[in-house]
Order: structure tokens, then sequence, then C-alpha cells
């Protein structure tokens, strides 16, 4: 089975394509807003001028054409949506076109399989990390349960709105990574509530301490290390909760070095396996919707073909997974 896969959740366009053992190639186009945050108006209207250009750049360097797609996906949600709808409606375009199946796929959902197929992880713990999103995850009873989550912001987006508001070029959080290997610890906040996490007033009282004075590599460095440990202590607990023997980490913000290195440091304590995402597939990608979309039309998943921004990644069934532990269950704020 050959699967087109379309990621259009937020920022990035992605186009990808694989079979039902591989990814074949990935291609992605980001929207970089001008000022400030995502708008997402304007987001939409680069994914749209840029749908075409992109399919026709993924076809022509994977060699293969749209007539041998025996399988279109998309992200569905979660995401904004304006960018949904882009991709919703570009890719059903081309299923009915062709002729050809159809599958909306939970965004949250495939940054877990794409992590689990390109690291050989079977039944972790997870700690997905995004701008949008953070979340520790567990398969259980036959969906991935929520142990824990973000109250208020993604952690991805902390320090993004963090590097935007000193100055910094976005996506902030690499260049908060580089100057954070320059700094000293400066006290802030540390807000970890049962086994969920609250990221917003870190953000302000960092930047309270940057208009008073204190360096910018020292409020990176802080920040950096806050939440990185505030993520690994309710992770650690999930571990010891839910029993199972393998952790992974996913999501954009899987790329950082200075996270893998707390959790990896986190599972060897425990005794557990570290797997980290490979960080080219760190990020939003087309690939990750594709193999999905495989997995889940191969087990006969069912899902709506209309976009649900708030779709949470517990409300998705998952019957591609046979096993897993029992032992946890989540809910777990």
């Amino acid at each position: 089975m050959l699967s087109l896969g379309v990621e259009c959740t937020a920022h990035t366009l992605g186009i990808g394509i694989c079979n039902r053992r591989s990814i074949l190639g990935s291609w992605k186009s980001v929207y970089v807003p001008k000022g400030g945050g995502i708008v997402p108006r304007e987001a939409a209207e680069n994914h749209l001028k840029n749908f075409a250009p992109l399919l026709k750049k993924a076809l022509t360097e994977s060699g293969l054409s749209l007539e041998e797609v025996d399988l279109f996906s998309f992200s569905r949600g979660p995401g904004l949506g304006h960018t949904l709808r882009v991709g919703a409606v570009g890719t059903r375009y081309l299923a009915l076109k062709y002729g050809k199946p159809v599958i909306g796929v939970n965004h949250c959902v495939a940054h877990v399989e794409v992590g689990k197929l390109l690291t050989g992880a079977r039944d972790p713990v997870v700690l997905y990390v995004s701008g949008g999103n953070t979340q520790i995850l567990a398969w259980v009873g036959g969906r991935y349960r929520t142990f824990g989550e973000t109250l208020d912001i993604g952690l991805g987006n902390a320090l993004d709105v963090f590097a935007r508001e000193c100055g910094l070029p976005h996506p902030g959080g690499p260049k908060v990574e580089e100057l954070a290997r320059e700094g000293k610890y400066v006290k802030l906040p540390y807000t970890v509530k049962g086994m969920c996490f609250s990221f917003s007033g870190i953000v302000t009282e960092a930047l309270r301490l940057y208009k008073k004075g204190v360096k910018l590599e020292d409020l990176c460095f802080s920040i950096q290390e806050t939440l990185f440990a505030m993520v690994t202590e309710a992770l650690e607990r999930a571990v010891a909760h839910t029993g199972k023997e393998e952790v992974l980490l996913t999501g954009g913000v899987a790329a950082n070095s200075r996270l893998k290195e707390m959790v990896k440091t986190m599972c060897e304590e425990r005794g557990a396996v570290f797997h980290a995402v490979p960080t080219e597939y760190a990020g939003d990608n087309g690939a990750m919707i594709a193999w999905t979309g495989v997995l889940a039309h191969s087990s006969g998943a069912k899902y709506p073909e209309t976009i649900d921004p708030l779709w949470r990644t517990d409300e998705v069934d998952t019957p591609w997974i046979k096993g897993g532990g029992e032992r946890g269950r989540g809910d777990g704020c």
C-alpha cells in the first residue's frame, strides 16, 4: 500500500509518502510569521499557495505519480481550523479525483506512531512535547490515555513566547537552547499540579526578570531547566505508575538536546529503555500522517472526514495496536 499524507495543523505544510514498511520521503513548507505568533489566516493562505508546488516536488523527487497512490491521509486535528481546512479539502479532492480512500488522522497520535516506527519502541510511556501540545501518554485499554498534560500552553509555545518577547528570531526554541549553553541558573517558579503542569506563569516571571536586566543567557538556561525538569518529573511518575519499561520522546521539542539528556538520565536511573524520535521527524511532517493513515486504514479504523480542531489524543480508537499494559489508567491531573 502506498500512502500519501498531508500535514496542515499549524505553521507547517507537510507531504509525506510511505508504504506498509517504511517512509519513502517527506517534504515541507513552513510559514514564518512576520511578527508575533502564528496568524491562522495568513498561515492558511501560505499553505494554499504552496500546496500544489510542494505536491509536485514530492512526486518529482519520489519518482511516483498520484495514480500509484493507494491511500490519501490528512491531519484531521487537533490544530488551527484555518490551516486544517486547507489540508483536508486538498486531500479529499485528490482522493475523489483518483477514486482512492481517504482517512483523517489525529496529529498527536501520528507523532507517537512515527516515533515508534523509527525507534522500534513497542509499548512506551510517551512524552509528547510540541508547540501546541504537551502530554504524557501511554496505551491502555484500546487507546492512548493521558496521564499528564499542560493546563495552559504547550512547552514549545512557552519557549517561543519567551524568545519572541526577548527579541529572538522565530522559531525561538533552538535559539533558547543555544544561549542556554552559556547561562547559569536563576530561580523561576516550578508548577507541577498532580501529573499536570502549567507554563505560562513561568514565562511571565522570566520576562519580568529580563526587563529587570537579568542576563538573557541565564534566563534561557533557567527556563529550559525548569520546564524540562517539570515534565521529566511527571513522566517518571507515569513510568512508575504504568510499569512500562520503555519511554518515547517525540514532538517538535524532542529535538532539544538538553531535554533528551534529562529524560535519558531518568530512564537510566529507572532501568527503562529510552527512545527519541530522529530530529528530522520531531517537528510536524507529512510522513507521520501517511504512516498513521496506513495503520488506521489497514486495521479498519473509521474516523469522520471533517476536521476537528479540538480532537484529543485520548478520543482516538487505535485498533492497529494489540495488547499493551493494563496496569495504569489515565486522568492524572
